[in-house]
């Protein structure tokens, strides 16, 4: 693929036109009363239906932390509710997926983002009982990396686990050359740049080397791994893609929206299919198609059969208690993720994430109805 512009998304000033008209609408439906559904088609995902209620007006202040991956999304999101429901202010600190787990099991935060699952073991030490995951958006994970005359660079799942584990350390190295027949590597350095927070990316990147490349990836999967020395460790995904931008010979692993905002390049994954594809929304819907749903809406779109899909689509969610104990706290909670469900779904392509689709659209508002708001 092409080295990418900074990409203007990311640093909006207030919500574009079509963004702004689709909250207004929002808004009137809200002010109405209605029960009237819109339709939007997202890339690849068929079309969600989006169905705005009548809500009362709301005063209380949410406080939220975790993943980095969708960070892009939510500012969008929160900053279009905030004309839904002027009353309401939603604060997400970003942080990774552990500190967002972390501090919704010790009561610190109202809902945590998180891109990797809750051990089940670990599930009794949140304070505030059963918890929900509500599926909010996916995205690709890029292979970024910096190499200003490699305009192409085509990488598999094998190779992938070795540069990153290290044993692969040049860009010539011949393995990298087989999968680049006709480009001119060059034989600098590889510089490996890797999550330093504990990271649902780091989580689902792991995890798709753990299923693409079984035997060759030995660092296992997880929220942290233990990379080898030599390697460089940035804070969130900017960070590590401000690594990969400024290191000439860098190469790492980010989301397709803050990958995008510093203008990477990104490189063609050979997925399951055995086909080489770019980290496209198109293809990450094609990822999503194929997944299984669990009864709790945690699914898997790694390593995804189809051969459009791209391999390593990340999925991630809200996790939210269900038995809430303050009531204009429940309320604002069960109004932004119906907003984020609904309206979000449609603002997702503007900062480069797939929209759920639509059987697992309704089976989120229904997992946010069983949001339990106290006095009701």
């Amino acid at each position: 693929m092409t080295t990418h512009e900074p990409h203007p998304r990311r640093r909006f000033a207030g919500l574009a036109s079509p963004v702004a008209a689709l909250v207004a609408l929002a808004m009137v439906a809200t002010a109405c009363g209605t029960d009237e559904t819109d339709e939007a088609t997202p890339d690849g995902a068929g079309q969600n239906t989006v169905t705005t209620v009548r809500e009362d007006p709301i005063n209380a202040t949410l406080n939220a932390s975790g993943a980095t991956f969708p960070k892009a999304f939510y500012d969008m999101a929160i900053d279009a509710y905030r004309r839904v429901q002027p009353g309401v202010t939603v604060n997400y600190a970003g942080g990774g997926s552990g500190q967002g787990r972390n501090q919704l099991r010790d009561g610190v935060v109202d809902f945590a983002g998180s891109d990797g699952i809750v051990r089940e073991e670990d599930k009794a030490s949140y304070r505030g009982g059963e918890f929900l995951y509500v599926p909010t958006v996916a995205a690709p994970i890029t292979i970024s990396y910096n190499l200003p005359d490699v305009r192409d660079l085509q990488l598999d799942a094998d190779t992938i686990a070795r540069i990153f584990q290290r044993q692969i350390t040049k860009w010539d190295h011949p393995t990298i050359t087989a999968l680049n027949a006709g480009v001119r590597l060059p034989s600098s350095d590889i510089t490996v740049a890797h999550r330093s927070d504990g990271s649902g990316t780091t989580e689902q990147f792991t995890r798709y080397l753990d299923a693409a490349a079984p035997g060759v990836w030995t660092l296992r999967f997880g929220s942290t791994v233990e990379w080898p020395s030599g390697t460089q460790a940035g804070n969130g995904n900017q960070g590590v893609a401000q690594i990969v931008r400024s290191t000439a010979g860098a190469v790492g692993y980010v989301d397709l929206s803050d990958a995008l905002a510093v203008g990477l390049q990104v490189a063609r994954v050979k997925n399951k299919a055995g086909r080489l594809v770019g980290p496209t929304l198109e293809a990450a819907s094609a990822a999503l198609a194929g997944a299984r749903v669990n009864a709790d809406l945690t699914y898997n779109p790694l390593n995804a059969d189809g051969a459009d899909a791209y391999p390593i689509t990340a999925p991630t969610w809200i996790l939210v208690y269900k038995n809430q104990t303050d009531r204009n706290k429940a309320l604002a909670v069960k109004s932004f993720l119906r907003f984020v469900l609904t309206t979000g779904q449609t603002l997702a392509r503007d900062v480069d994430y797939a929209a759920l689709a639509p059987s697992l659209q309704e089976r989120a508002l229904a997992q946010v109805e069983s949001i339990v708001v106290p006095g009701a």
